[in-house]
């Protein structure tokens, strides 16, 4: 059974945050529904559907932006009333939008994430959890990373309290009271977290969780140790997940998977065999999907995906079919409703077009006043820079509500911008004079008309380390531009794992001298990525980190007056122990560097790099047979007489040249890799080899890997 469904513009609201978006429920089934949203102004509208239009049911005035909005109501009773988190407050609302609860809870930070089970609130700021029970406090903890989102497995089927917490470090921490019960570690930052079918399953222990990688899983938490159901990786190369629900949109009497993800894509996984589900519909928006439930609220009787995206509008995917077979009488009642609808949507542009007309003199009359303050519109950008883990790419999104101009790229640092094939911005590099001004990057994206999201990629060069600034206008009178900067750090293509593997050759970089637990923590902060801001909770912490690149792993164990880094690629030794000692000098604090280098390790990075050579100069001699075995395919006729391994060349020319274009860029930096592993080696013995950098790039042109080994070796 294939999935039809028409999209639906309802209406819009302020820019939204992720799952401040609900449903009312109905006690008749497929029954229109109300749907309740809050706004980043403050606002909380809740509005049904009459007649093709939106109609408020209520509307609050602006305040603080807020950053979730849940139901609640006594347990096993209709989820009818709405709460909202603002800065650090929570506010009820009956759903005829009289507040009946402000409770200031005190927090230090803003709410990021809510749930609410019967009497029970559960809240997380970034890294602050508390549990209250009307309105009491109850358990707190403090975690280790940051919360993104929080949830309680279902008391009423489990008859126990069950919080679960996703954090940043790609762990979830599922609770008993203030103390962690045990940590589940996922694929990736987890940042939605929700029940499977709605209510935990039929065990009620049920958990699903989605990354900001794209990929989603299911997990049984249960007392003693959790059961990792099913996972589904993002080979699509989809966005982050913001929102999930369970509801039964196919109709087959079996609740789907609706998801929403950070890149405008909505999907629908179906549970065929009842085990692992099967996409079964998607479709792309313009702009990233912050909520999503499933519903009825365009025309009764006719279920929908109800979402809410970046920019404030709240739009209806339905099974109502958009064409209906209909007698003479019932067409020319449509045809009347159609022209109905026409005249009161040109009223309606004709009433905007002259308030657009009496705000342009508004303007021009205030900003030319004497006492004229600055009127520069603001806006909101929505930006996510990640690294990839499948390409050691890192990825920069900008999103705002408006239309995007363009967005000028800057760094100082050298980093190379990669094709994306979402991306149809036009792009356009200047020249840079890095020796006076330290810029190594000049770049402007010229956008399209109405792209409010743009996607680029980065690659950047452990141990060269500074910063990227996104300048991005929009579309808007009179011209603004707002700035963004990110941090490209020293070992920038590392990311946080949870497991080594200790019989690795380890080289050892060990600092001792009079700093602080505080002050060795921000310097792992200056020079790794995914670490917490916060040094961790004790005395002593320990990371653990991969190259997503190398596949090399980094160990760092650090207290008060000592740090130990333990790496198996020598390269990543020498980059702290440059990157270190200068904090350290800033600070006018004294080092004691000392170091064991591991002869074993310098082999066994060569042949970690060894697979990914090998395929790109193989890559290169695949590419140049492409024209001369055309060439015989045509003159021949056919490819019948080739062999199996050049007709497969032939097959997947235009796969191979797309990569070969890449490539340049690829085995530069392969090639630059093994020259800084050589150049590092015997620095660590007092040796400057640089004057042998020629003949080495010479042996890497005739690659062999059993000669390098012995050129390694023999220098």
């Amino acid at each position: 059974m294939d999935l039809t469904l028409s999209r639906a513009d309802y209406l819009q609201v302020g820019v939204t945050s992720q799952k401040t978006m609900k449903l009312l429920p109905t006690s008749r089934q497929r029954a229109t529904q109300k749907v309740v949203v809050g706004d980043q102004d403050g606002v909380v509208i809740c509005f049904g559907m009459k007649k093709g239009e939106a109609v408020p049911v209520f509307k609050t005035l602006p305040g603080q932006k807020i950053s979730r909005l849940e139901l609640g109501g006594a347990v096993n009773t209709p989820q009818e009333k709405i709460f909202i988190a603002a800065g650090s407050e929570i506010r009820g609302f009956t759903k005829r939008g009289k507040q009946f609860l402000s409770f200031e809870t005190n927090l230090t930070e803003s709410i990021k994430a809510m749930y609410i089970s019967g009497s029970d609130l559960f809240l997380s700021a970034s890294y602050i959890y508390n549990h209250y029970c009307d309105c009491k406090d109850q358990n707190y903890y403090l975690s280790g990373d940051k919360i993104n989102d929080v949830i309680c497995l279902p008391v009423e089927k489990l008859s126990r309290m069950t919080p679960v917490l996703a954090c940043q470090d790609r762990v979830l921490r599922v609770l008993q009271g203030s103390d962690v019960m045990y940590e589940i570690e996922v694929p990736g930052p987890p940042t939605v977290l929700a029940l499977h079918n709605g209510d935990g399953g039929d065990s009620g222990e049920g958990l699903l969780f989605g990354t900001s990688d794209g990929r989603l899983g299911l997990i049984q938490i249960s007392t003693s140790k959790p059961t990792h159901k099913w996972e589904i990786r993002n080979d699509k190369k989809r966005g982050g997940i913001l929102c999930v629900d369970s509801f039964d949109i196919m109709g087959d009497g079996v609740k789907d998977l609706l998801v929403g993800r950070d890149d405008g894509m909505v999907e629908v996984y179906s549970f065929e065999n009842a085990n692992e589900p099967v996409l079964r519909f998607d479709q792309m928006l313009s702009e990233s999907v912050t909520s999503i439930q499933g519903g009825c609220v365009g025309k009764d009787g006719y279920d929908e995906i109800v979402l809410a995206t970046y920019s404030g509008w709240v739009t209806g995917l339905t099974t109502e079919p958009t064409h209906k077979e209909s007698g003479p009488g019932e067409e020319l009642k449509l045809n009347q409703e159609m022209q109905n609808k026409i005249s009161s949507l040109r009223s309606e542009i004709e009433h905007l077009q002259f308030k657009v007309l009496q705000e342009r003199e508004n303007y021009q009359q205030s900003s030319q006043s004497s006492q004229a303050k600055s009127t520069v519109p603001s806006f909101s950008i929505n930006d996510k820079f990640t690294l990839n883990k499948e390409d050691a790419s890192y990825s920069l999104v900008l999103e705002v509500r408006t239309a995007i101009d363009n967005v000028l790229i800057q760094s100082d640092v050298p980093i190379d911008l990669l094709d994306v094939d979402k991306n149809s911005a036009v792009v356009s590099f200047s020249s840079c004079d890095t020796e006076s001004n330290d810029n190594f990057l000049l770049a402007t994206y010229r956008c399209q008309a109405n792209t409010t999201r743009l996607e680029l990629k980065i690659r950047s060069i452990e141990g060269q380390y500074g910063t990227l600034q996104a300048y991005v206008t929009p579309r808007i009178q009179p011209k603004t531009c707002q700035v963004r900067q990110y941090h490209i750090k020293p070992l920038s293509l590392h990311q946080r794992t949870h497991f080594i593997d200790h019989d690795r050759p380890m080289n050892t970089l060990t600092l001792t001298g009079q700093f602080s637990f505080a002050e060795v923590h921000s310097w792992v902060v200056f020079c790794l990525p995914e670490v917490p801001e916060k040094p961790p909770a004790g005395e002593c912490a320990t990371f653990y980190f991969q190259n997503t690149f190398l596949d090399t792993q980094l160990e760092c164990v650090y207290r008060k007056g000592e740090g130990v880094f333990k790496s198996d690629n020598i390269s990543t030794i020498s980059i702290l122990k440059d990157v270190l000692s200068k904090e350290a000098t800033k600070r006018k604090i004294n080092l004691n560097i000392s170091y064991e280098i591991n002869e074993v390790s310098v082999k066994h990075t060569l042949k970690l790099i060894h697979p990914k050579l090998e395929y790109q100069l193989l890559l290169a001699k695949k590419v140049q047979l492409i024209d001369a075995l055309k060439e015989l395919q045509v003159h021949e006729g056919n490819t019948d007489f080739l062999t199996p391994e050049y007709r497969c060349i032939l097959e997947e020319a235009d796969h191979l040249q797309e990569e070969y274009k890449k490539q340049p860029a690829h085995l530069e930096r392969l090639y630059g890799m093994i020259t800084d592993l050589f150049i590092d080696k015997f620095k660590f013995k007092g040796t400057n080899v640089k004057t042998k950098v020629p003949m080495l790039l010479e042996i890497l042109d005739s690659y062999d890997q059993n000669t390098l080994i012995s050129f390694f070796d023999a220098a």
